[in-house]
């Protein structure tokens, strides 16, 4: 072929190749731009606050209703026989003689008030050093987060289940609802929220029920489905996860017995009760587990079918966490449907109750309605959002799953055991087979303001392995006394030694939980025990 004729139809080629592939680039192009286009929406400024009135107001309704409940009915639910209390006034009475019952409220409150004094991108040490010197009084991952902060192990180990055997529990889920009402329609900015202050006292499936819970709030500010936000918010947790396993199946549940909550209460009851990491819960029917209180928020809200007063009763009937569980639907619930719309007779003696500062505060619901607006208007303007005069246009993000985290992997409770104090009574002895150990006691007492505390040493197997501090006041005891979850399987002999008895305070020692590789059934966990003792 001459070069001439070669060079032609060369480029003869080339022109049809091209002309031939313009409709799939265009359509390519199209496309690529339709998807990277930004959904948004236009909310009033009145209509923005409404709806987080809603959200701080339905909490407070929530954990009210529910407070009486709390923790009374474990491993069960509330019978419909037996009423459930509610009356004009009793709101404002509960804040002023039980302010104790709304952690819920001033532990969001506390991070609300760094983000106040710091801005919108305070360190998480300033919301960590926050609430350990808060004066609050608290349990679970909190109090064992508190203690690590305050013992030098820092956000996010302090709420590792290494250095934090509750991990798991629902801490973050109960105080995580600011992240959504400040982030309205803009899930993953909820979540990112969330990675910074839920790691401070949580991690995996108790880290997820924050996440989780925010992301619902959020989703609130832009859908009245309340199907969907349950759906939607759930593409925020990773389907790895025990939470999201969980959570999709009383989704499914929910389908299947559209109109009978409790087969779906029993369903959860049997597939997921079971505690293996907080050492409360293990082998007890109480269950502080995020994962099951968080399936009684979303079974709430499903069977309520956006029913305010079915939404709180169902809820709270679920048991368990039976006050922060209708704080959580209720606030999400509040948020869908605006503070205006929430009946009457659930705002029976707020307006008497908003201007009260919560205990260990110095917010009210007054305020917190206006500060959460101011933060909600910054976050929306920094997440490519706009607001020209009242009208405030959201940029809607489509949630994206967190990473995937999975705590006590190939850790399995197997037996119980008692421990004994020495003759001496300075110390505790026992030995075990397993894999790990939890030992559970108490040094501290409710009233006490004394700044002792007990110098220990913990040694397995002969060899020193901590210097465990137990303090004696309970704003500041260590949850439990000592734990090893990363000992090699075999026979192991545990001593703890107090360093400085004191006639003065006690340590006190309940039981030892063994752990092992591997579940045992609960006739074998009989012999496991036997050959600890």
């Amino acid at each position: 072929m001459k070069p001439c004729l070669y060079g032609l139809l060369k480029k003869m080629a080339l022109l049809f190749l091209t002309f031939s592939l313009l409709p799939g680039l265009y359509a390519q192009k199209s496309n690529t731009a339709k998807s990277a286009a930004v959904k948004t929406i236009t909310l009033g400024k009145a209509a923005l606050q409404d709806k987080i009135r809603g959200g701080w107001a339905g909490q407070t309704i929530g954990v009210t209703f529910g407070g009486p409940y709390e923790f009374r009915f474990n491993g069960t639910f509330i019978g419909d026989y037996q009423p459930l209390l509610w009356y004009d006034g009793y709101l404002k009475k509960t804040m002023l003689e039980n302010p104790g019952l709304y952690d819920d409220l001033y532990m969001d409150l506390t991070f609300v008030d760094v983000f106040e004094r710091r801005g919108l991108d305070a360190p998480v040490d300033s919301f960590a050093h926050a609430f350990a010197h808060a004066g609050y009084p608290l349990w679970h991952a909190n109090q064992a987060a508190r203690y690590n902060i305050l013992n030098g192990i820092s956000a996010p180990q302090s709420g590792h289940w290494k250095t934090n055997p509750h991990a798991d529990c629902i801490d973050y889920q109960i105080e995580s609802d600011f992240a959504g009402l400040m982030s309205p329609g803009m899930p993953n900015t909820a979540s990112a929220i969330s990675d910074k202050i839920g790691h401070i006292m949580n991690y995996g499936d108790g880290w997820y029920g924050g996440v989780y819970m925010g992301a619902m709030y959020s989703l609130a500010f832009t859908s009245n489905d309340i199907k969907f936000i349950v759906r939607e918010a759930l593409k925020t947790i990773p389907q790895g996860s025990k939470f999201y396993q969980c959570i999709n199946d009383v989704i499914t549940w929910h389908k299947k017995y559209p109109n009978d909550w409790k087969q779906t209460w029993l369903e959860v009851q049997k597939k997921w009760a079971d505690e293996v990491g907080c050492p409360e819960g293990i082998f007890a029917p109480l269950n502080i587990d995020a994962t099951v209180n968080a399936a009684y928020v979303v079974m709430g809200l499903l069977y309520g079918d956006m029913d305010f007063t079915k939404t709180l009763e169902i809820t709270t009937r679920c048991g368990q966490d039976a006050d922060c569980n209708p704080s959580s639907a209720a606030g999400i619930l509040g948020t869908v449907i605006g503070y205006e719309k929430i009946p009457a007779y659930w705002k029976l003696g707020l307006k008497e109750a908003e201007s009260l500062d919560f205990k260990y505060t110095t917010m009210s619901l007054d305020d917190v309605y206006q500060i959460g607006l101011k933060h909600a208007l910054q976050n929306v303007e920094r997440n490519g959002g706009k607001i020209v005069g009242d009208a405030v246009t959201i940029a809607v993000q489509q949630p994206v799953a967190v990473r995937l985290e999975q705590n006590f992997e190939g850790v399995h409770p197997v037996a119980k055991i008692p421990v004994k104090w020495s003759a001496a009574k300075d110390e505790v002895t026992f030995d075990f087979e397993g894999t790990g150990f939890v030992i559970r006691g108490d040094a501290a007492q409710w009233a006490s303001t004394s700044d002792y505390v007990f110098e220990t040493e913990l040694y397995v197997d002969d060899k020193k392995v901590e210097s465990p501090k137990l303090p004696v006041r309970f704003t500041t005891r260590r949850y439990e006394l000592a734990w090893n979850y990363d000992l090699p399987k075999g026979k192991h002999a545990v001593r703890l030694k107090i360093k400085n008895p004191s006639a003065e305070h006690r340590l006190q020692i309940w039981e030892a939980i063994v752990f092992s590789d591997k579940p045992v059934d609960g006739l074998k966990a009989n012999d496991v025990a036997a050959k600890s003792n």
